[in-house]
């Protein structure tokens, strides 16, 4: 397995930004930034970071809680504490992190061929970063968000939809009680005005986390990695 590592950048606003990276072997085919689910950078997250540098992809995943010095959540951290962190997240503060993540690929000779993926409420800011940065490719799993926004100074999915600049690939569980199937619906109806290609895929038996389907994830997996691979060329 591909190892991962974590550098530090500075950013304008004083604050240190960690970013846990993995380079691949051989040839690198463009770069991808991978934005976190709710508990941070955690075990699951640097297991997607290393898939993805396995895969050719210089991957970088910029901890987007760094402002309170916190990199994940662990098992005894309730739900309430997780709940508070991501309320606290701001799309300026997304954006920032995101930017510096792009200038650290740029500097590693990837000024093109980015794209961006999260999961959980890193797909919510991936679609964010979507629809403001001129990137190639998105894909998102499990983004919330959708109508009522996870925190005062984020915006719901819906208000960016039509501004997506690139290639959307989002991946939903049906099972998911915490995204309505409706919502799904009415984000993929809204984001075919951005003008771009968009595909939403929603699977019949997983939930939020698509660990009830081991085939679906298998399955999502390789959607994810077939995308980047149409899209960042």
């Amino acid at each position: 397995m591909t190892q991962t590592r974590t550098e530090t950048v500075a950013l304008t606003d004083g604050t240190q930004l960690r970013l846990t990276v993995a380079e691949p072997d051989n040839v690198v085919r463009g770069g991808l930034v991978v934005l976190h689910e709710a508990r941070g950078v955690t075990d699951r997250v640097r297991l997607l970071v290393s898939g993805f540098a396995e895969e050719g992809w210089l991957t970088v995943a910029p901890h987007l809680y760094h402002r309170d010095g916190t990199d994940e959540f662990g098992d005894h951290d309730g739900d309430d504490r997780v709940r508070d962190q991501v309320q606290r997240l701001s799309g300026e503060s997304v954006l920032t992190d995101t930017d510096a993540a792009f200038v650290w690929l740029a500097d590693q000779g990837l000024a093109e061929r980015q794209g961006i993926v999260g999961f959980d409420i890193g797909g919510t800011a991936a679609l964010v970063v979507a629809a403001s940065r001129s990137i190639g490719a998105v894909v998102t799993v499990g983004a919330g968000g959708v109508l009522t926004p996870l925190s005062e100074t984020l915006p719901p999915l819906i208000e960016v939809a039509e501004e997506i600049t690139c290639p959307w690939l989002g991946l939903y569980g049906e099972r998911d009680e915490h995204i309505p199937a409706e919502e799904v619906d009415k984000l993929r109806e809204t984001a075919e005005g951005a003008g771009v290609v968009t595909d939403v895929v929603r699977y019949p038996e997983t939930d939020h986390r698509f660990d009830t389907d081991p085939a679906a994830a298998g399955e999502a997996w390789r959607r994810a990695r077939n995308w980047f691979d149409l899209h960042l060329r």
